[in-house]
Formats: structure tokens, C-alpha cells, sequence
């Protein structure tokens, strides 16, 4: 059964067309990944669906629901949730302290910035933050400075503060940019971890092909604003359009 839904979805920016009538879906409990040189419209496309920025034309329907129209604050009340290419964390407070925020906000809208000093009253709140810390296997450093922590430590931090929500969808965008090979392995082995304690429905943009074709159940390919590709990793790494489009034509 399909989550996500997009329907003809366009994105012209004056004369240049960013994103070319693309239809796909995303179903309920797969890794689902968009790839695609640079400039093929992958992170226009993200942001279309997350409302970050108003489509052209086409729609979005996300779990039986339009939300073509919808801004970013009501996508995520929505059940999708993003974490970005770069980490966005409050490098001053705790690691805790940084899931909490979404946590409470996700739990209790609008608050005040005091909110630090009120929370022994939002039991909710704490329980969310602890297990979507294990879950990142970042609770043993809930008390450390957020600035402090190691590059990929930041990145499984901002997947937690995505987290926080308790989205139907993750969306992760180039979750491995900026890291080792140690840090990118462990970030991929956390992919898979979370799709099968958390049962999450993620959509994934990354530049990495081998990334792609270890996790991703299916995979949407875009070149210049449109989709020459759709299917398995097994199909698309076959794909002649795909081989033509990032390597002229050599095998993948």
C-alpha cells in the first residue's frame, strides 16, 4: 500500500523546468531512494513534498490525505519528517536537551524558549527522547554538549531530533555526506536498524550508488527533472539510461 504518492509533480523556476512531471510512490514499511547526477532535481523534488516549496503543477497525497498545498510546519503534523544534508543542532546544549525540543514541539506545539526549566511535568516527553536516543544508540551521551560530539555522532543526533516527531516517513537527505568510511558503514548499518525496530517507512536521497543498491528496497533515478528509471536496485543498476546518464554508458 502506498504512504506517499506523487502525482505529475512539476517545479519550474522561470524558464528552467528543476523537476519534469514525476510520478512515483513510496509503500508503507520499504527503503525507497532517489538518485541522480547533480542537477538532476532529486533535493527540488524533496522539497515539493515536504512544502518546502510550492510545485508548479501535479500533487502529493500522503497517507490517503493532499498535502500538495500544505507547509512545512503541517507536513510534519502530517507524519513526515526530514533530516537534512547537514546537521542542524543547537551545538550549546545537550544532546538531550536537542531531542527534547522536538519532542515537545511535536507533542505540544507552540512553547516557550524557557521550556528547559518546565519539563518535569512532560513525562511523554521524556520517554520519546530516551528511546529515540537508544534507537540512534546515542543515550549514553544524552548529557553531553551536542557541539562536542564527533562528526557522525552529529549526524545520528539529527536523526534522532527527526525522530522525535514519531514520523510515518523519514526522509534523509545524504545521510553520509562528510563522513569516513567507518562513519559511513555505521550510518547504513543504522538505516536498516531503524526500518526494523522502529518498522519506518524511509525515503533517502544519497550521491552513494553502493549505498543505495546494499538498502534501498526500490529506487527512483532523475536526470534533468525527470524519471529514467523506477524499479529494483537489480534493475536500475541494468538500466542503460542510468549507465548512460552517470557514466556514458559504462556499466554500473
Amino acid at each position: 500500500m502506498s504512504l506517499l504518492h506523487t502525482q505529475g509533480l512539476t517545479k519550474q523556476f522561470g524558464g528552467l523546468v528543476a523537476v519534469d512531471e514525476v510520478s512515483f510512490a513510496v509503500d508503507s514499511g520499504e527503503t525507497r531512494a532517489v538518485i541522480g547526477p547533480n542537477g538532476a532535481g532529486k533535493s527540488t523534488l524533496i522539497n515539493c513534498i515536504t512544502g518546502a516549496l510550492d510545485p508548479t503543477a501535479g500533487s502529493v497525497e500522503f497517507d490517503g490525505d493532499d498535502i500538495t498545498d500544505r507547509s512545512p510546519h503541517e507536513t510534519v503534523q502530517s507524519g513526515i519528517s526530514k533530516s537534512f544534508q547537514t546537521a542542524s543542532i543547537f551545538p550549546t546544549m545537550t544532546v538531550r536537551e536537542n531531542v527534547q525540543i522536538a519532542a515537545l514541539a511535536s507533542e505540544h506545539g507552540s512553547f516557550r524558549f524557557d521550556f528547559l526549566n518546565r519539563l518535569s511535568g512532560f513525562d511523554g516527553v521524556h520517554e520519546t527522547t530516551d528511546r529515540m536516543l537508544e534507537s540512534v544508540e546515542l543515550l549514553g551521551d544524552a548529557d553531553v554538549e551536542a557541539g562536542s560530539l564527533p562528526y557522525g555522532d552529529k549526524r545520528r543526533l539529527e536523526i534522532a531530533i527527526a525522530l522525535a516527531s514519531e514520523p510515518k516517513l523519514l526522509l534523509m537527505d545524504e545521510p553520509t555526506a562528510g563522513m569516513s568510511p567507518d562513519e559511513t558503514a555505521a550510518t547504513v548499518d543504522l538505516v536498516e536498524q531503524l526500518q526494523d525496530e522502529l518498522d519506518l517507512t524511509i525515503l533517502i536521497v544519497e550521491h552513494d550508488m553502493e549505498i543505495i543498491f546494499q538498502i534501498a528496497d526500490r529506487i527512483l533515478v532523475l536526470n534533468r527533472g525527470g524519471v529514467i528509471a523506477d524499479g529494483t536496485p537489480t534493475a536500475v543498476q541494468d538500466s542503460e539510461a542510468v549507465q548512460e546518464a552517470y557514466l556514458g554508458g559504462v556499466e554500473l
